[in-house]
């Protein structure tokens, strides 16, 4: 793709944030390290920020905060809502943006009223039961890296899975299992990067599978026909679309051997580190590391200034 934003960071002060007080924290601070590197690259002035709580001090000279904290106070709403109040222009979604795409449930309803194809599901409370015949899905729905999800295929199976997921929250989301190869899309603005597959060696990709060296392979662009590839391209961005996402993101998509699909969940501030798949992707459609740095905060910085 051609790059609309080199330069955009030479000389401009930028504070990296990185870490946060969720349950990704590692994986933030294993992107935010190769990260770092590229916006030096970039020739930006870099400050880092290990974010631990809401109270965190940014250098009065910020000129934009590129966040790169995963999951749950990062990428739900809050850091944005924070920045935003303090006047910092910010990589990535706004308030709103983030808080429905990192809401599997919320995620749902939109992807439903525009037609998205995606998994039967409902949202299921404590004391009641899954409405969805075996096997289903079922999730904690403001978690990421697959943290807090369980396949149930036997009923034995529910009891543990429900307890885990209701560690994370008083709802959680029950869906229909939908057996198919795993593939994510990245978006830039407003356009679908190659389609990844992603095969996991043993199981589902899950946190291990996605952070372990070896887990998973990874076939960038996926062994799709034309055809196919751009069915799944067009459907990443009307999920994203159906969002209101504007910066950047990264949609889960399964397709099925009849060429049916569902989207899963879309992924505001997706993985950054060595093993992530937005760089793969982005490395394929011509766009080296630093230079997808710069995208993400062009993207972000236009939007802002909207």
């Amino acid at each position: 793709m051609r790059q609309m934003y080199s330069g955009i960071l030479k000389g401009k002060k930028v504070t990296l944030l990185k870490g946060g007080p969720g349950k990704e924290r590692e994986v933030s601070l294993r992107s935010a390290a190769a990260v770092s590197k590229a916006l030096q690259k970039c020739s930006a002035e870099v400050h880092e920020i290990d974010v631990t709580n809401p109270e965190f001090h940014l250098p009065e000279s910020t000129e934009l905060a590129f966040n790169i904290i995963h999951g749950t106070f990062g990428e739900d709403g809050q850091l944005q809502e924070i920045l935003s109040r303090r006047g910092v222009p910010y990589t990535g979604e706004g308030i709103v943006g983030s808080r429905t795409a990192f809401d599997k449930i919320r995620t749902k309803e939109c992807f439903d009223r525009a037609g998205v194809p995606t998994s039967a599901w409902h949202s299921l409370r404590a004391g009641e039961n899954p409405r969805l015949e075996l096997p289903y899905v079922v999730k904690a729905p403001q978690q990421g890296s697959s943290v807090g999800v369980h396949i149930v295929r036997k009923p034995e199976s529910l009891a543990p899975a429900l307890e885990d997921c209701f560690k994370y929250g008083d709802e959680i989301l029950v869906e229909a299992f939908f057996p198919g190869r795993e593939l994510t899309v990245g978006i830039l603005g407003d356009v679908a990067l190659p389609v990844v597959e992603i095969v996991p060696k043993d199981g589902f990709y899950d946190y291990d599978n996605k952070y372990t060296s070896g887990a998973s392979e990874y076939f960038v662009p996926a062994p799709l026909s034309p055809e196919i590839a751009l069915r799944v391209q067009e459907t990443a961005l009307a999920a994203h679309r159906a969002l209101d996402l504007e910066v950047y993101s990264r949609v889960d998509i399964l397709l099925a051997p009849d060429g049916s699909m569902s989207v899963l969940e879309i992924n505001t501030i997706p993985g950054m580190t060595e093993l992530s798949l937005l760089p793969k992707a982005a490395a394929v459609a011509g766009l080296d590391y630093p230079s997808l740095c710069e995208e993400i905060a062009g993207l972000s910085l236009a939007k802002k200034h909207r």
